[in-house]
């Protein structure tokens, strides 16, 4: 099982959307050595899996049958990505900021749960991301007939309540665009010891509560030709959807001869963030996210959700989800001091992935000869490396030439799956193979 999922994710990350394109990746050296597994049980067989043993893997039943032997476990899913980003700190940080966010999944066929979704204007999926910084801690697939922060309290619960086991004086602050100031979040966020920053719908009365601080931008844009913005902080309440009042920042501004005014709703109190500051540094800097989700989606594939069933489509975009996870483990602890240390899993895949090679394949190792004058970043330098008969990565000698060896079991030995080593990236299957290419600067 784990050389079937870590075949899938390597697929993803490489490059290779489709389940097809095993068929013909199941006879290159490359990713069985990515696998970890270099050699078949059965004679006359690939060293890893085809299309459609990967198939019967994405339409596993939840519980396993006589015709259906291959199943997967959600909640364990959804848990492993929780732990991973856990465990890629040494030490609790003070606080952390939580962003969700909801995104449109096209549909080009007619999958479970399709619905046509008016402000995408296209059948779709609405999945539900929330990131840490760089970190993916859930991709949830849902139907696109619900409201945008559908299903936001019973997962914001779960990752809170892990994250909280493990760092319990931890301060956590929830942000999100308009979608998702719902008085249910809201509410839970209050009475969990959770910050909330959320954008807020203008309306009529919200606009009306900052139209002096809107006269002022027009007036010092119209004198100096700029745009301009004000700032408000005031407390507001609904007329009847919300339980309390709480803090809301207006900003007023006035640019392109026009006003365009935004507000948000937070937990923070007035004397941490004053107004300009909360709205300008912290809010705004959620726009991040949505490079997150374009690499997961355009760069990884977890758009590709055209599987029948819907917890088909769900575990594909898991698979894209842990080949996401992968690629930042290797920017992160391999990439940290050079380049590529803020570079896309495109950007990542297509400089570093993607080159080519010499693969000669003989009985005792497969050998990767690189042209002599690769171009790499000069802090970045291919080493040698290889897989002792457990799969634990052993560094070879710098000073040979630059050449990858894997040595293959000895003649007559079992040619089982090698085990990884402990730690966090072997959660993962195989991926601190993927890792080993690229050390730190020599």
């Amino acid at each position: 099982m784990a050389t079937l999922v870590g075949q899938r994710v390597f697929g993803l990350a490489l490059g290779y959307e489709a389940v097809l394109d095993h068929d013909e990746l199941r006879h290159d050296p490359m990713m069985a050595v990515l696998a970890g597994k270099l050699a078949a049980r059965r004679k006359g067989c690939a060293p890893v899996a085809g299309k459609s043993t990967l198939n019967r893997l994405e339409l596993g039943k939840p519980a396993p049958t006589a015709y259906h032997k291959i199943g997967h476990n959600p909640q364990a899913i959804e848990a492993l990505l929780v732990d991973l980003f856990i465990e890629a700190h040494a030490r609790a940080p003070r606080q952390i900021i939580l962003d969700l966010d909801a995104t449109d999944d096209p549909l080009h066929g007619h999958q479970e749960g399709r619905f046509f979704h008016g402000y995408y204007d296209c059948y779709c999926y609405l999945p539900l991301y929330i990131f840490c910084s760089r970190h993916l801690l859930a991709a949830k697939l849902r139907r696109s007939n619900i409201d945008a922060s559908a299903g936001a309290v019973e997962e914001v619960t779960r990752i809170v309540d892990h994250i909280r086991a493990r760092w319990p004086r931890l301060r956590i602050l929830l942000r999100a665009d308009a979608g998702f100031a719902r008085e249910q979040l809201m509410h839970w966020c209050e009475l969990n010891r959770v910050d909330y920053l959320f954008g807020l719908a203008k309306n009529a009365r919200l606009t009306a509560a900052i139209a002096a601080e809107l006269d002022a931008a027009r007036q010092h844009s119209e004198h100096t030709g700029r745009p301009a913005r004000r700032f408000k902080d005031f407390t507001w309440s609904t007329l009847d959807s919300w339980s309390r009042s709480r803090r809301v920042i207006g900003k007023a501004e006035w640019t392109g001869g026009a006003a365009n005014p935004r507000f948000v709703v937070t937990s923070l109190a007035r004397a941490e963030h004053e107004a300009r500051h909360l709205y300008e540094t912290v809010y705004c800097a959620r726009g991040d996210m949505e490079n997150r989700i374009k690499e997961c989606q355009l760069d990884l594939f977890a758009d590709r959700t055209s599987a029948t069933t819907m917890r088909a489509n769900q575990l594909r975009l898991w698979f894209a989800a842990m080949a996401y996870v992968l690629v930042c483990a290797l920017r992160r602890m391999a990439l940290q001091h050079t380049q590529f240390a803020a570079a896309t899993c495109g950007t990542i895949r297509l400089k570093l992935f993607k080159i080519g090679a010499l693969v000669r394949v003989s009985v005792p190792r497969i050998k990767v000869a690189m042209a002599f004058c690769l171009s790499l970043p000069k802090r970045v330098r291919p080493r040698p490396f290889a897989l002792d008969r457990r799969g634990a990565l052993t560094t070879q000698n710098r000073h040979r030439d630059i050449h990858q060896q894997v040595r293959a079991p000895p003649h007559g030995a079992r040619h089982d799956s090698p085990r990884l080593p402990a730690g966090s990236l072997a959660r993962i299957p195989c991926a601190a193979r993927a890792i080993a290419s690229y050390q730190r600067p020599l």
